[in-house]
């Protein structure tokens, strides 16, 4: 007896990402897996009096993109109405921000909190004008008097507060910032408002908790948004105690709960995998290993959709904050430091060092937060001492960003099977920018993905959202163009790569970093039907139209989650 298919794709470019990047025609899908690839002759015998018959028209098929670095709970928090939108182009100057905060504060009630996400000084008329201008508390106050106002960099790694917020945090002349952050200041020791790194966390536990309705509320905007864009599978990177005080809280151990009430009632549309954060942006070995210790890690009820798959580690900052840890000085001076405990360089090696192996030796998979040429060596190293010392197969550690990776730390991470996790549209938004602190020809280097896969380095693709938009289409353009946002000019040319390249680093290579690749990341006969449709033939189109090729359907397991066809 026949078993009929529940969807059949019929006349498009079916992209499979098989090892041999075959294109075919048609493609089946029966219970939710892949049932029949090939052409229309393959998929015929399938088609049954209800089976769903979709006519692509030419257009493209690809397995479910995987955006391998996304805070999807974050990102739900920035988006109206839980925080005001600051990124450009809606927001182009600080006036901007302050009109946007006065509007704000009018509407709440005196004490209320005002949450920003998005802005950048690389996008703000007076500090472009002027790079000495900096945002300040003075640039909010006479806006917001009587309201504390904390406001997110588009990175994550910079909050801007008023005075008012400082007042509720106790954060005066007198504090001490964390290892490896910063408390800016004015020429008297005040704070000026401005905190790098883990400095942040002395203002953001001032923040009220968010309740678990509020999670929920936040991660299911961003699974519609997914939805629409063609994304069945993310990693969540980084929830735990280290997160209570990042990002309002949304990377906290109880937004990992949120998920499991979620997938308990069949809300997730994506398949969610989790690192974990034992501490946040600084901290020494020895926290972090009571930290990690400590964990509660409950069997998830369905690891193809929601798993715990290893931890993350905080190693250095971000250039545009001079605090990634660099082999040369930045333009001005200082190469950064890596934002571990220790009061000096080889301290924080080897409490970086520590905090790797004690993850390792427990089993875990290690993604590490580091950008910085000389604080990915120190990271890869780490790596390499601790497969040595406690010998494991196939763990798959990572480093996450790898900004400035260097030739020596892409041979090791390929001689060790380990990878990268690079992010094309932080690159499409920073490019120009960063050659204000590391040159025109450092910046343009910056996320090297040409040289890492010629050297054998497995190398994933993610968003960092709401660090930017989560919009693969962009991310696969910028791969191939090494175009910037602002201007479009051409940053690193000879890091191009072509666009069976860019579309693995979104499928089946993040879905290695997930231990997965056996049965999601390709379209082959046996995976699960993880799709996503766009109108076009992606495959002819120049690079520059990829950002607006609509997507047109999006599957997961066979479960139609996004359908403008039917529109």
């Amino acid at each position: 007896m026949t078993t009929y298919a529940d969807l059949v794709f019929l006349d498009g470019q079916v992209l499979t990402v098989d090892p041999d990047f075959r294109v075919v025609s048609a493609l089946a899908v029966t219970d939710g897996i892949i049932s029949a690839v090939g052409d229309g002759d393959d998929v015929a015998p399938l088609i049954g009096p209800v089976t769903r018959v979709v006519d692509l028209k030419g257009g493209t098929l690809l397995p479910g993109i995987n955006d391998s670095h996304l805070h999807a709970c974050a990102f739900g928090l920035t988006q109206p109405p839980l925080a005001l939108d600051l990124t450009h182009p809606h927001v182009t100057s600080l006036a901007d921000v302050a009109e946007a905060v006065r509007d704000a504060a009018g509407r709440l009630p005196a004490g209320e909190w005002i949450i920003g996400n998005g802005w950048d000084t690389g996008y703000l008329d007076e500090c472009v004008a002027d790079p000495s201008r900096l945002p300040t508390r003075h640039d909010l106050d006479h806006v917001s008097p009587h309201h504390p106002v904390l406001l997110h960099s588009f990175s994550g790694h910079t909050t801007w507060v008023n005075s008012k917020a400082l007042e509720l945090a106790g954060v005066d002349a007198r504090t001490e910032a964390p290892p490896g952050s910063a408390i800016l200041t004015d020429e008297t020791g005040q704070p000026i408002g401005l905190l790098h790194e883990g400095a942040q966390a002395l203002v953001q536990r001032a923040l009220p908790a968010l309740s678990p309705a509020v999670r929920a509320d936040a991660i299911r905007s961003t699974l519609a948004a997914l939805a629409r864009l063609g994304i069945t599978s993310y990693t969540e990177p980084g929830l735990g105690p280290g997160g209570d005080e990042l990002m309002r809280g949304a990377l906290a151990t109880s937004t990992l709960d949120v998920y499991r009430r979620l997938l308990a009632d069949g809300e997730l549309t994506a398949r969610v995998g989790v690192l974990l954060l034992p501490t946040g942006m600084a901290s020494t070995a020895a926290e972090f290993a009571e930290a990690l210790d400590g964990l509660r890690l409950p069997d998830d009820a369905d690891p193809r959709l929601l798993r715990v798959l290893g931890v993350k580690i905080f190693a250095d900052g971000i250039v545009p904050n001079k605090t990634a840890w660099m082999h040369q000085p930045y333009i001005g001076g200082g190469c950064g430091a890596l934002c571990a405990g220790g009061d000096t360089d080889e301290e924080r090696i080897a409490e970086i060092g520590a905090m790797i192996r004690h993850a390792h030796k427990a089993g875990f998979q290690i993604g590490v937060h580091v950008t910085g040429d000389r604080g990915i060596d120190t990271v890869v190293d780490a790596f390499a001492v601790a497969t040595a010392e406690h010998p494991r197969s196939d763990s798959r550690h990572y480093v996450i960003h790898g900004d400035f990776l260097s030739a020596r730390s892409m041979k090791s991470l390929a001689e060790q099977g380990f990878g990268v996790n690079m992010n094309p549209t932080i690159k499409w938004t920073v490019a120009d920018m960063e050659e204000e602190f590391v040159g025109a020809e450092r910046a343009a280097y910056a996320w090297p993905y040409r040289d890492a896969i010629d050297a054998g380095v497995s190398v994933a693709s993610g968003s960092d959202a709401p660090v930017t938009f989560p919009d693969w289409r962009q991310g696969v353009a910028t791969m191939l163009l090494r175009e910037s946002k602002a201007g479009g000019r051409v940053s690193g040319p000879e890091q191009r790569i072509g666009l069976a390249e860019a579309i693995r680093t979104y499928t089946i290579n993040a879905a290695r970093q997930d231990f997965a690749e056996d049965w999601k990341g390709s379209l082959e006969v046996g995976k699960v039907a993880d799709l996503c449709a766009l109108a076009g033939d992606l495959l002819t189109a120049d690079a520059h139209d990829v950002p607006d090729m609509p997507v047109v359907l999006t599957v997961l397991g066979g479960r139609i989650v996004h359908d403008d066809l039917a529109v």
